[in-house]
């Protein structure tokens, strides 16, 4: 018997003009509770878990993913490496069970 296919939601990242806006879209991208699913990187790993929306297994397809990524650029060392913030976003979430589909 095979298992149903995860869920798919939809990411505009033409509404990703910074931080704050990732969180808000994405919070409506994965029609979470309040439209909230994080307002920072641990935030969205503890919602991963559960509890906040969508659970993974999902699959995130990002639209317009390399302008977001230009918009999400800060550095930051993450697992001690250094990187954007949209490399840590992608690390979060895959790491949290997330397919994440660049488009």
């Amino acid at each position: 018997m095979a298992l149903p296919a995860p869920p798919v939601f939809h990411l505009d990242g033409t509404e990703v003009t910074g931080e704050t806006a990732f969180y808000a879209a994405l919070g409506a991208a994965l029609h979470a509770p309040d439209g909230y699913y994080g307002s920072n990187l641990d935030a969205l790993a503890d919602c991963l878990r559960g509890g906040f929306g969508p659970e993974p297994p999902f699959v995130l397809v990002w639209h317009a993913s390399a302008l977001a990524a230009g918009r999400l650029d800060r550095r930051l060392l993450v697992a001690g490496r250094e990187g954007s913030y949209f490399e840590a976003v992608l690390d979060v979430l895959r790491e949290g069970g997330v397919t994440v589909r660049l488009r």
